[in-house]
């Protein structure tokens, strides 16, 4: 009786304080927490973020969330993250053929089972195989947009024109106007001539997430037949080595630009009622039609491991409000992002968008986007301008063995040159095409074997084994020059931190 007397009085305290609330049982994650969160460096993606961090404070009383939004693209986050966990974002976007590398450097926590259930029940099945190694989530699906479409004004390229690539040269050439497509600058974009010729280049993986073989026919007769399509555009006036949106709005504007639906708003801002979309064209060799193809995949959210219980499940939880339905949609309303979420996909407004509807319909002839050695992406970007530089059949062809060749190297590579470190950059008008030698010193350092004549603003970065998995630059970016000068480059590498710096030649 005494018992119930006393809880009674409890009741009474808080029904005459009017704060009943308050006597309910607290948050078991309360408390303020500090972390970084890194996401697209496309203008307005962080205020967007930090008002979407501001709702689920108000969705989750006691739980404060001190955010320090930076903006990283999707490749450059992972390069920082598996170069130095610990000093990575909490919470970070990156591409999908990024999740095997960050598996193998120990910077994804892995969802538990009960999160791993609602994800999977969310999203499309693409984009929950797209975050999964070995048949276990490590993070959270964000967009199934992570492909490329033509974006065009239809003021200069007719209707009948968008199906032949050699007819939309034309049109732009006759219009004075740029067709932007970035083939020397990604392997990424230049991969979809070579898709569009048959050719593939599939990575297997561990479980682990470890490379441990590939399917490559990039050098065979249809990867030739790429190099020549490739030579159309790139050996054209009118070609522009680009995938920005904002070339719309050029000096020069473009007529044309390759790109994905992320940029949709600066383009339809740029062009207006002449603003159209639809899938890539085709190009022909020798009297043969081939579509040009295209990677597709999905962009992902990743949490770094915790040592703290109670900051894991706030983390854990944030991501998965970061990447629900209703953050989806904004971002799809604000940027033109396609959306993973199934219940956003099915809205009317999606359905009916413009650019989304040009990448459903490039995705017949796109290619799954799965996981890719770091490195492919600098030796098959070079390709594009090999195309532009060759004047005959045969140097198209050694440009492809050299390609295999290298691709080859990768599974043959010694200990000691996985274990080296090279700076790569535009330090010797290189375009990040070559690695520079360095040696490691006695003071275990390493030095470049020589110096380099550079000027302000020449951009490099140090890492190791040919690999992006260790890379150092500065502030989560490159190595920048200041000052012109002849210098050697020093790396001093201190556990998972690494220092940059110039050393003046005598």
């Amino acid at each position: 009786m005494k018992k119930l007397v006393a809880l009674l009085l409890v009741v009474a305290l808080c029904l005459s304080a009017g704060v009943l609330a308050a006597c309910s049982p607290a948050n078991p994650n309360e408390g303020t927490y500090n972390i970084v969160v890194w996401v697209s460096e496309l203008d307005g993606v962080k205020e967007l973020t930090a008002k979407q961090i501001d709702a689920f404070e108000a969705a989750n009383p006691g739980i404060i969330i001190n955010a320090t939004i930076e903006g990283v693209s999707e490749g450059e986050s992972a390069t920082q993250m598996v170069t130095s966990v610990e000093d990575g974002a909490d919470i970070f976007c990156f591409a999908q053929d990024q999740l095997a590398r960050l598996v193998l450097a120990g910077a994804l926590n892995k969802l538990g089972q009960e999160t791993s259930k609602t994800v999977t029940e969310l999203n499309d099945a693409g984009a929950v195989a797209a975050a999964s190694v070995g048949g276990s989530l490590y993070c959270y699906p964000m967009t199934s947009d992570n492909g490329y479409f033509m974006f065009y004004d239809k003021s200069v390229i007719s209707a009948d024109h968008v199906d032949s690539l050699e007819d939309i040269i034309a049109d732009c050439e006759k219009a004075g106007k740029m067709f932007s497509f970035e083939l020397e600058g990604s392997a990424w974009y230049n991969a979809a001539f070579f898709f569009g010729a048959g050719c593939e280049s599939s990575w297997t993986t561990d479980v682990g997430g470890a490379f441990t073989a590939v399917n490559d026919t990039y050098n065979s007769d249809k990867g030739l037949i790429a190099m020549k399509g490739i030579q159309k555009l790139v050996k054209s006036t009118c070609y522009n080595n680009s995938s920005a949106h904002a070339d719309f709005s050029a000096a020069i504007p473009s007529a044309v630009v390759i790109s994905g639906s992320w940029g949709t708003s600066i383009a339809k801002a740029a062009l207006g009622d002449n603003f159209a979309c639809a899938d890539l064209p085709s190009y022909t060799v020798d009297g043969q039609s081939y579509h040009l193809g295209s990677f597709s995949g999905n962009k992902l959210l990743g949490v770094k491991p915790q040592t703290d219980v109670k900051r894991t499940a706030v983390l854990q939880q944030l991501a998965l409000y970061l990447t629900s339905q209703e953050c989806q949609q904004q971002r799809f309303t604000e940027f033109g992002w396609g959306p993973s979420n199934k219940a956003c996909q099915d809205t009317e407004e999606v359905k009916n968008d413009v650019a989304l509807s040009a990448l459903a319909a490039q995705g017949v002839y796109g290619v799954p986007q799965g996981q890719i050695h770091g490195s492919w992406w600098d030796i098959a970007k070079v390709l594009a301008t090999s195309a532009k530089n060759a004047t005959t059949d045969k140097e198209l062809t050694d440009a492809l063995v050299l390609y295999k060749t290298t691709i080859d190297g990768l599974f043959s590579m010694s200990d000691e040159v996985k274990n080296a470190f090279t700076v790569i950059g535009s330090v010797n008008g290189d375009t990040w095409s070559v690695d520079l030698p360095m040696t490691k010193q006695a003071d275990g350092s390493w030095l470049t074997n020589e110096a380099y004549t550079m000027d302000a603003g020449v951009e490099f970065k140090v890492r190791q084994g040919l690999s992006w998995d260790v890379a150092y630059g500065k502030d989560n970016g490159n190595f920048v020059v200041e000052t012109a000068g002849t210098y050697k480059i020093k790396l001093t590498v201190t556990g998972e931190s690494g220092v940059v710096e110039l050393v003046p030649a005598n």
